[in-house]
């Protein structure tokens, strides 16, 4: 059983509250997120993320460029719920 995309994203409220670190995902603009970027934005640690990676069974897919994982900023908005 997937989780449902409530559970994927960081609460509205977290999310608009800029703690410096991160930007609200809403003004994002880069085409790909890192690996701790995307699990900020999903409310999952970055090992969990690395896990969908590695098994290839997360929401989500990322891209590898240069040997790192690059996540789509489009797939982590729309899982989001994000505009």
């Amino acid at each position: 059983m997937k989780p449902t995309t409530e559970t994927h994203c960081a609460t509205a409220q977290a999310v608009q509250q800029f703690t410096g670190q991160y930007l609200p995902l809403e003004q994002v603009t880069k085409p790909n997120l890192t690996t701790a970027e995307a699990g900020h934005y999903l409310d999952r640690r970055p090992q969990t993320l690395r896990a969908w990676a590695c098994l290839e069974n997360g929401p989500i897919r990322p891209r590898r460029i240069g040997g790192l994982l690059a996540w789509s900023t489009a797939d982590v908005k729309a899982l989001c719920g994000v505009a």
